[in-house]
């Protein structure tokens, strides 16, 4: 374990501590309710129709003030400035942390490094915006002359997880070619998406920052075979896009040039659905749509900038947070979506949240807090009622959860249902908050004072999606500021990378001696099986 980063020996962290102390020793989360009429107005905020509830959160009027000072303390506003000014934020690779600059709506320059990189994006998005048209228009057509029916898009992690729940989120939105999505390096995903579909009339977009992604290319290469099977292999090309900061492998892989959509260093993977890594949203959805995403990531983006700390969402749900993962030491928060639609913000925010904060190093070479980024998981409600909600009620650790949820359906046939959802999604949230009282069997006990955090917004769409979605990011780093790590790397990923090549030769029993016995007796059987 590291030693003591220079915030906890802050006069404001000392004071969390000791307070955190004293408000579990002298009251419960219901008492805190019990002595506070007006405790939701206190404890929640709101921008437009997006409301953030932290009332039943085990917080005072004091905690959010040291909390504040904490953020203070730790520099966050003026590292947000860095973040939004183009500065090197990410200082293990010396480069910017630019996706927010992918939805701005300013008409203004942002240099970096004597290069305007605003000017950079408006022609990238001008060509982005001119392929999709001529996709969805039918004046860009297959091998056999006719329009695309469906496009595949092939990526994984920051290339697949954003646009596979932006486009899943917005389903009510799609009128153009039908999408999908293979990431998993197993087969079975890829035939498993093509099996209903028409090789002469499917695009392949294949999602690589490096274009060197083991399981992206392989996935592009069965999709490269599956194609020439029917279209024989000179028209394949026909048949592909990428997306990518390496556009000469994309190129020798057997894409066209006025196909291949640039990504930029400074856009890390899961904070790349913004930019040529969201195509296949723009050919689903149409341009207008698709910045209507942008636009609402951008309006979060300026009240993250210009709202002051105690009305901040993002700040206020970072320090929240910290609040829970430092000093009530919760080793996980659970993320519940009581929609449909969202079932994949469990999974995007997975990603976005440990690979940006799962870190024990700070960022400049400094040492991180002592516990940093707190595992993340969940499901939608209200399956997951009738799956791991027992232990949210029951168990033995306290779980900090965090409830999304919209005020209407797309479809007014649905609105019996819907209202049924969102009276689960309530009552949840109250349940955690009240538990059982009276003089009750042991097993039935629910202790209550279980903390959570719930978001509502009237409904989903383009622009709500991309403003809550940029609420996450935000949140992210927010937290990464205060525990001192970066959170634009992922240099514990890039070791996993590292290993494949060894380990495909191990398969084949070649340089097995080096590897411990563990991995050589797990590769010999697995020889022995195959």
């Amino acid at each position: 374990m590291f030693t003591t980063s220079g915030i906890e020996q802050t006069h404001a962290w000392k004071e969390l501590q000791a307070h955190q102390r004293t408000l579990i020793g002298t009251h419960t989360l219901r008492q805190l309710f019990a002595e506070d009429s007006a405790r939701f107005d206190n404890f929640s905020l709101q921008l437009d129709d997006l409301l953030m509830d932290f009332s039943k959160v085990c917080l005072t009027a004091k905690t959010v003030s040291l909390l504040i000072q904490l953020a203070q303390a730790a520099g966050v506003e003026a590292r947000r400035d860095a973040l939004f000014s183009g500065d090197a934020v990410n200082d293990s690779e010396d480069r910017p942390a630019l996706h927010t600059a992918l939805r701005s709506q300013s008409k203004s320059s942002l240099i970096v490094g004597s290069i305007d990189i605003m000017t950079a994006i408006r022609q990238s998005q001008a060509r982005l915006i001119d392929f999709a048209k001529r996709i969805r228009h039918g004046n860009l057509t297959a091998t056999n002359e006719q329009p695309f029916t469906d496009v595949v898009s092939i990526g994984i992690g920051g290339s697949d997880l954003g646009p596979r729940l932006v486009a899943t989120a917005l389903r009510s939105y799609h009128d153009g070619p039908r999408l999908h999505f293979v990431s998993n390096i197993d087969g079975t995903h890829f035939a498993d998406i093509v099996a209903t579909l028409d090789p002469c009339r499917t695009l392949f977009i294949v999602s690589s920052k490096s274009f060197s992604t083991t399981e992206t290319l392989a996935n592009a290469e069965m999709a490269k075979n599956w194609l020439a099977h029917a279209v024989g292999d000179n028209d394949v090309w026909r048949h592909f896009a990428a997306a990518t900061a390496a556009p000469e492998k994309a190129a020798a892989f057997g894409v066209a040039r006025e196909c291949i959509f640039e990504l930029w260093g400074w856009v890390g993977g899961r904070y790349s659905l913004w930019s040529a890594i969201g195509l296949p949203l723009l050919i689903a959805v149409g341009t207008k749509h698709f910045f209507d995403l942008l636009s609402g990531a951008h309006c979060m983006d300026k009240h993250f900038c210009a709202a002051p700390v105690s009305k901040n969402l993002p700040l206020m749900l970072g320090l929240v947070g910290v609040w829970h993962r430092n000093f009530f030491r919760y080793p996980t928060r659970a993320v519940l979506p009581y929609s449909h639609r969202l079932r994949h913000l469990p999974a995007y925010l997975q990603q976005l949240d440990m690979e940006s904060n799962g870190k024990q190093a700070g960022a400049g070479g400094r040492t991180a807090v002592r516990h940093t980024g707190p595992v993340v998981w969940g499901a939608t409600g209200s399956n997951a009622q009738h799956a791991f909600f027992q232990l949210l009620h029951q168990g033995t650790d306290v779980v900090p959860c965090e409830f999304v949820a919209v005020a209407r359906s797309h479809d007014s046939a649905l609105d019996a249902n819907h209202r049924v959802l969102l009276a689960n999604c309530l009552a949840q949230s109250e349940a955690l908050l009240h538990g059982t009282s009276g003089d009750i069997e042991p097993h039935r006990r629910c202790v209550g004072g279980r903390p959570s955090i719930t978001l509502l917004f009237e409904k989903i769409t383009p622009f709500t999606l991309g403003r809550l979605l940029a609420l996450y990011e935000h949140r992210t780093f927010v937290e990464s500021v205060i525990w001192g790590v970066n959170a634009f790397d992922q240099w514990g990923v890039e070791l996993g990378k590292s290993l494949i090549g060894e380990l495909l030769t191990v398969m084949d029993d070649e340089g097995i001696a080096g590897k411990d016995s563990s991995t050589r007796g797990q590769a010999a059987h697995l020889r022995r099986l195959r």
